[in-house]
């Protein structure tokens, strides 16, 4: 078992993306924290595996992104998921931060 402390990766850099890896060595998922800075697009993407994600909003708002301009209001709370195929990026309105479970890992 472990605890991680998402308050430890409460950091934003002006601007920009901050990257936190709370889990990376794990064989069946790995989770990893962003936090974007107000007006930050984590750009629309996707992967050439098999599996799946989910994106949650812990702070802040924004919309998640998809293919063809796809846009989702996000929100504190607020739940994507999606195969990891599937094109997905999210644009922050406010500083906001999320945290990415992707199972199994790339």
């Amino acid at each position: 078992m472990q605890v991680i402390k998402l308050d430890h990766t409460n950091e934003f850099t002006p601007g920009q993306m901050a990257r936190f890896f709370l889990v990376e060595d794990s064989p069946f998922f790995k989770i990893i924290n962003f936090n974007l800075d107000a007006g930050v697009t984590f750009p629309v993407h996707s992967h050439d595996l098999d599996g799946e994600l989910s994106i949650l909003v812990l702070e802040g708002e924004g919309f998640f992104l998809g293919d063809n301009n796809m846009e989702m209001q996000a929100r504190e709370g607020d739940i994507l998921r999606s195969e990891i195929r599937e094109p997905h990026g999210v644009r922050a309105s406010t500083k906001m931060r999320i945290l990415v479970t992707i199972a199994p890992p790339i």
